[in-house]
């Protein structure tokens, strides 16, 4: 453990869930003086380390005790048993602009904040111009932070955050702050420190972030290390376990609409006509959804959504608009929607299936959100971001 840039031994981390609470000296009396109370062990027995020079991935559901992990690592929280370990400058980005004064104008914020994370006022103005300059706040420094937007206030506090020039960063789930320029920026700086040999801990539910940015990873399950190992395997461990889970939710629920039409089952098919839970872009693939029809239904239409996991539609195709007649379906059946060249990039989707009448109006039945996917590079293989690939030729003339 000597040569580990950070080093986390049997850590268990609790904290006490209370149902009553003595609001009154009273009520403090009334109970024999005691609120009532149940342990939850956010954490169990959690051990890793980080080499030097790594950028490291804490994955796992909402409550799983990634944020904890990270508080404790960053002695914000204090173990109950075992031990963690930084070796050299560490900085913390877990909550943004949390020494921020509401009162005081973003440039004097600025100094106060620097210095709470360990930089002197010379450092401070060394850099000044530099971090207003990544937040892209200059016409706005001067204003009283409390008048800031949300994402003003975030883009500031990540980039005086991102200026301390750490041995060790500890990001949690911030880099999805502010707009889609801001993000881009914010995941560059990340890769220049990475090239510059700086050690990451990141908290993250984007697997793309996983795979692109991470070298190895921790999976958290109910505050216990399910899994430790390369970044891309603990991501794919972590997703197929995701579509178990989603698939055994949409069987287990009892509230999905009911009408003259079920689906059944949705599945995503590869080029063999295998069921699939990642395929690659460019890939031939199948979208099938299953039906049941009670009665006869005349002029249904099918449709399937396509969404990225933070719920941005990428497409929403149906058999109206492509023109492809359905005059009646009863029984059992599927739906087929191929793909021929699946233009999709690297990521993780959600697939929705819905069956409505003619005039898209009423719907007899919907899953929504249903199967979730994952995409690998493929052909043409693309690594600047964005969701679907153009599969264009390039060429220069000069005149």
């Amino acid at each position: 453990m000597g040569e580990a840039a950070i080093a986390v031994d049997g850590v268990w981390k609790r904290f006490r869930l209370y149902h009553e609470r003595n609001q009154s000296l009273k009520a403090a009396v009334m109970r024999g003086g005691r609120a009532k109370y149940e342990e939850f062990w956010a954490l169990k027995d959690v051990s890793f380390e980080v080499t030097p020079g790594t950028t490291f991935a804490l994955v796992g559901q909402n409550g799983s005790g990634k944020s904890t992990m990270l508080k404790c690592l960053a002695k914000i929280l204090r173990p109950d048993r075992g031990t963690t370990r930084i070796e050299g400058k560490m900085s913390a980005l877990l909550e943004l602009g949390a020494g921020f004064h509401p009162e005081l104008s973003g440039r004097e914020n600025v100094f106060l904040n620097g210095s709470i994370l360990g930089l002197t006022k010379r450092e401070l103005e060394q850099r000044f111009d530099d971090i207003v300059g990544f937040a892209g706040l200059e016409q706005f420094i001067d204003m009283p932070v409390k008048n800031y937007s949300s994402g003003m206030y975030v883009r500031l506090g990540f980039s005086v955050a991102i200026n301390v020039d750490p041995d060790v960063l500890l990001i949690d789930e911030v880099l999805a702050v502010g707009d889609e320029e801001f993000q881009r920026r914010c995941l560059e700086r990340v890769a220049e420190l990475r090239a510059a040999g700086k050690t990451i801990v990141v908290v993250t539910h984007s697997l793309p972030v996983v795979r692109s940015l991470c070298d190895e990873a921790v999976w958290l399950e109910h505050g216990g290390v399910r899994e430790i190992g390369k970044a891309d395997q603990v991501a794919d461990s972590y997703l197929g376990q995701v579509h178990l889970d989603m698939q055994a939710g949409v069987q287990a629920n009892p509230h999905r609409p009911t009408g003259q039409v079920r689906i059944t089952g949705l599945e995503l098919l590869d080029e063999q006509g295998r069921l699939a839970s990642g395929v690659a872009t460019g890939d031939r693939v199948t979208f099938r959804l299953h039906y049941e029809a009670a009665d006869p239904v005349r002029n249904p239409v099918f449709s399937f959504a396509v969404h990225t996991t933070d719920g941005v539609l990428v497409s929403g195709p149906n058999t109206k608009e492509a023109q492809v007649p359905l005059e009646k379906i009863e029984g059992t059946g599927h739906v087929d929607l191929t793909v021929d060249h699946l233009m999709l990039l690297l990521g993780s989707y959600d697939l929705t299936g819905e069956c409505t009448d003619d005039t898209i109006t009423h719907s007899f039945d919907r899953m929504h959100r249903a199967l979730r996917f994952d995409v690998h590079p493929g052909t043409p293989h693309e690594t600047f971001g964005g969701l679907v690939s153009f599969d264009g030729r390039w060429s220069l003339t000069e005149e």
